[in-house]
């Protein structure tokens, strides 16, 4: 384990790879100056300036608005609950909606760690403590030259911790449009000043070429989309309709699929990121089989620190033929 800001990244990208296909740079407009996109660009005002806060007051103020989410009744603690109760019937009542008040209170902190990963300083940065361990696996996987998905979960530190990780090594993403016109110039901007590429979520061609060139791409298949290339394989226990995307991108550019977890510390800690050893004999003959292990993977990440996890979003809205509904 190291610090991320004692080292300048061992993996440098090639010419190659940073000239493959991605989404291109975003250029301003005036249009988006207009008086309709004004309380857009407040928004983005105010992340800024959370992003500019001491790193204490940011965890603070993370806290207060976590407090505060917890204490608003809302469809959202509906549905961590409802999740909960669904994944961890050995908790009783008492224990499901503990946790369920920390997985709340935690959302306070995801939004002020998605303004820093979003708007956070390339200085600010190498101050935030963070570990890694498990990079000789991507040495190893770089050696034999291949390409890498880095396979995780939906967790509240996300976005952070991503560029965290990218101070080590470089990464590209897969990234789906946002619905403002100002937060997709914003937000795809920032992300481009530390991400190798990003790519849109059906940008398969172009993500394959990425991954043959030995790129390495952080990847979460762990929200329900309601695709029609999903089978239903288990997630703790419940079948879970489940992008079949690793397997596939796994066969198709030959990468090594890599489990990357992440958590936050306590005690103001910073952070801890860890890659585990590529999965053995992936991707196998069988697209359920290889599903159901990156399933059991992400389960086991959110075992480990389940109050982190976006419990708040609907896992399991598609349901089997003849099951209740969960929500």
């Amino acid at each position: 384990m190291r610090h991320a800001a004692t080292r300048r990244s061992r993996f440098p990208a090639s010419t190659t790879m940073r000239t493959m296909p991605g989404m291109p740079r975003p250029t301003f407009t005036r249009s988006l100056l207009t008086p309709r996109h004004w309380p857009a660009w407040l928004g983005v005002g105010a992340i800024w300036l959370i992003a500019r806060l001491p790193q204490r007051a940011l965890m603070w103020l993370g806290r207060r608005l976590g407090a505060l989410v917890r204490r608003v009744p809302s469809q959202r603690r509906r549905i961590a609950a409802a999740n909960i109760a669904l994944c961890f019937p050995e908790l009783d009542a008492a224990a499901r909606a503990a946790l369920v008040d920390a997985n709340l209170r935690d959302i306070g902190l995801m939004l002020v760690e998605f303004a820093l990963g979003w708007m956070g300083s390339k200085r600010r940065m190498t101050s935030i403590s963070t570990r890694i361990e498990g990079l000789e696996h991507l040495e190893a996987a770089r050696a034999q030259g291949k390409g890498v998905l880095l396979v995780g979960g939906h967790f509240s530190h996300l976005e952070l911790c991503a560029r965290l990780v990218s101070q080590r090594i470089r990464i590209a993403g897969m990234y789906r449009r946002m619905d403002s016109t100002v937060f997709e110039w914003v937000v795809l901007r920032a992300r481009l000043d530390y991400a190798d590429a990003m790519f849109e979520k059906d940008d398969i061609r172009g993500t394959v070429k990425y991954l043959r060139g030995g790129g390495t791409l952080w990847y979460a298949p762990d929200q329900d989309m309601r695709s029609k290339d999903t089978v239903f394989v288990p997630f703790f226990g419940v079948p879970a309709a489940t992008i079949t995307a690793t397997h596939h991108l796994a066969r198709m550019s030959g990468a090594l699929v890599i489990p990357f977890f992440h958590r936050r510390l306590p005690d103001g800690g910073g952070y801890a990121l860890r890659l585990g050893a590529p999965l053995d004999g992936f991707p196998g003959t069988d697209v359920e089989t290889d599903t159901a292990r990156v399933n059991a993977c992400i389960e086991q990440m959110v075992r480990e620190a389940p109050e982190q996890y976006l419990w708040v979003h609907k896992r399991f809205k598609t349901r089997p033929p003849g099951a209740p509904a969960v929500y």
